[in-house]
């Protein structure tokens, strides 16, 4: 069994997930690399606005 990959996150994935694409260069600055899909998932639900209060 070949180990699964993640895909490729862009900033086209960033929008995608109803991030800005300053909020994902914000992101890569943060964590000094890019995300993987499940970090980004993670950023993009903590800084939804739903969540943010």
């Amino acid at each position: 069994m070949q180990p699964t990959t993640e895909p490729v996150v862009t900033v086209e994935t960033a929008k995608s997930l109803g991030l800005t694409s300053e909020e994902f260069d914000r992101i890569v600055e943060i964590m000094g690399r890019t995300p993987n899909f499940t970090e980004l998932s993670i950023f993009s639900v903590m800084w939804s606005e739903h969540c943010s209060y």
